[in-house]
């Protein structure tokens, strides 16, 4: 039974339960997620103390998994084994004469990260007949923004674009690392303002909302040279928090989407929006910078940007500061 995060969640909310749990992939936070809400929430305080037990794959066996799950719970209606580090586990196979019969009073979670089964397997195909098989794949970069715009509005708190684009540049597609992030953001929001915005990213998480990767591409597409140079500056000045490798990957990302713009016939915003994945928000932006950088111009930065990766990781460079590189890159890219 293939389901989704939201339909486990939902249906566990609802205490319908299912005898077994094979959570896998290499998202670790909707692992997590599901793991510790059933830890939490399916049995009260008094009953975990008899019918709980949280087991490491490291530590166990699948035979020794297999016969606690047959035993019945104690003045309880389930029994919960939680088997963490699962994927560390032997002969992970043999499962399948459980999963086959389980025993209905046991809820079994195998938390099974960086890690899946061959969908192939009797065991796969037995955990989707007779309990949960979930896939937890992590987020592409454009995924993130509308994941955190819904991430957010969940808990009945808004943000503007910029701000989730901002965010996603920063913190990458680390999902628990967001949402560490955004609890400080929510923690920290004024009374009565009900909105994220680049200021209160700034004050509260550290990232400049004027010195930032999404701000040198926007500068960049708009050719405003001397915004550019002055968001390299803070960069050189500030080596740590913006490594080079981080500014070549998204200005590759920028213009590969300027180059999928200048060949899409249709360019309409909503289609434009669709076929780069971004929100209808910023095609104005992607609009604004093809106009500047032709298809020829844009090759030649995407060429560019191949070279200056090379150099920073020492191909055909040898003492040149990466500051330099990066002072040079811009120029050169502003200037075709």
């Amino acid at each position: 039974m293939a389901v989704t995060y939201e339909e486990i969640i939902s249906d566990l909310r609802k205490r319908l339960f299912r005898p077994v749990y094979f959570l896998a992939g290499d998202e670790p936070y909707y692992i997590d997620f599901i793991t510790e809400y059933i830890g939490e929430k399916v049995l009260t305080e008094p009953e975990k103390a008899f019918n709980q037990l949280i087991l490491y794959g490291e530590d166990t066996s699948v035979n020794a998994i297999i016969e606690t799950a047959r035993r019945f719970p104690m003045v309880a209606s389930h029994q919960v084994i939680i088997v963490k580090e699962a994927q560390s586990l032997k002969k992970i196979e043999d499962l399948l004469i459980y999963v086959e019969k389980p025993l209905a009073s046991t809820i079994l979670v195998l938390n099974y990260k960086y890690n899946v089964l061959d969908k192939r397997t009797k065991l796969c195909k037995a955990l989707e007949a007779h309990g949960i098989y979930f896939e937890s794949v992590r987020l592409r970069d454009y995924q993130v923004p509308p994941w955190i715009e819904r991430h957010l509005m969940s808990k009945g708190v808004k943000i503007d674009p910029s701000s989730s684009a901002m965010l996603t540049e920063y913190l990458g597609t680390d999902l628990n690392k967001i949402v560490n992030e955004l609890d400080k953001l929510l923690i920290t929001m004024p009374a009565g303002k009900g909105v994220i915005t680049p200021a209160l990213i700034e004050k509260n998480i550290g990232i400049s909302k004027d010195y930032n990767n999404f701000e040198l591409q926007k500068a960049i597409g708009e050719k405003n040279i001397l915004r550019a140079n002055m968001i390299v500056k803070y960069f050189i000045d500030n080596p740590n928090g913006n490594p080079m490798i981080r500014t070549i990957s998204s200005l590759f990302t920028l213009f590969s989407k300027i180059l999928i713009y200048h060949y899409t016939p249709d360019k309409s915003k909503n289609n434009i929006a669709a076929v780069l994945k971004v929100n209808p928000f910023f095609v104005k932006d992607y609009e604004a910078a093809a106009s500047r950088y032709s298809v020829a111009k844009t090759l030649k930065v995407i060429s560019l940007l191949r070279t200056f990766d090379m150099k920073s990781k020492g191909y055909g460079n040898i003492t040149t500061d990466p500051g330099d590189l990066l002072k040079e890159l811009v120029y050169r890219i502003l200037h075709l």
